[in-house]
């Protein structure tokens, strides 16, 4: 295991070369994660107008959205959320999420991944 850095650090926000692609809709751009030994994992999101991805994940995650607008759940229960609000997405959620605007966002989730 790799040891945990014992001061703060700097993360940007912006998709650089680093970002995973998935089909030019949602963008990943990694920041922390397991390869680091942390206890969670932190990255940028993009999601183009109209992109969907199912939710279920074996991870808790928070979702904090910098600019945009996303549908997140289920049909009858999802919720929306736009820039300067976050989202508590619990492990396995069931539902979807759309982005409803070009949406950038940060997510973190735990464990890590």
């Amino acid at each position: 295991m790799v040891a945990q850095p014992s001061s703060a650090r700097r993360f940007s926000t912006e998709l650089g070369e680093n970002a995973i692609r998935f089909n030019d809709d949602i963008l990943i751009a990694p920041a922390i994660g397991k390869e680091e030994g942390a206890p969670l994992s932190a990255y940028t999101t993009f999601l183009r107008a109209g992109a969907q991805a199912d939710l279920p994940a074996p991870y808790t995650e928070l979702w904090v959205v910098l600019t945009g607008a996303l549908r997140v759940g289920e049909a009858g229960a999802a919720v929306t959320v736009r820039a300067g609000d976050f989202v508590h997405v619990p492990e396995q959620a069931p539902g979807r999420v759309e982005a409803l605007e070009d949406t950038t966002m940060v997510c973190v989730s735990a464990p890590a991944h």
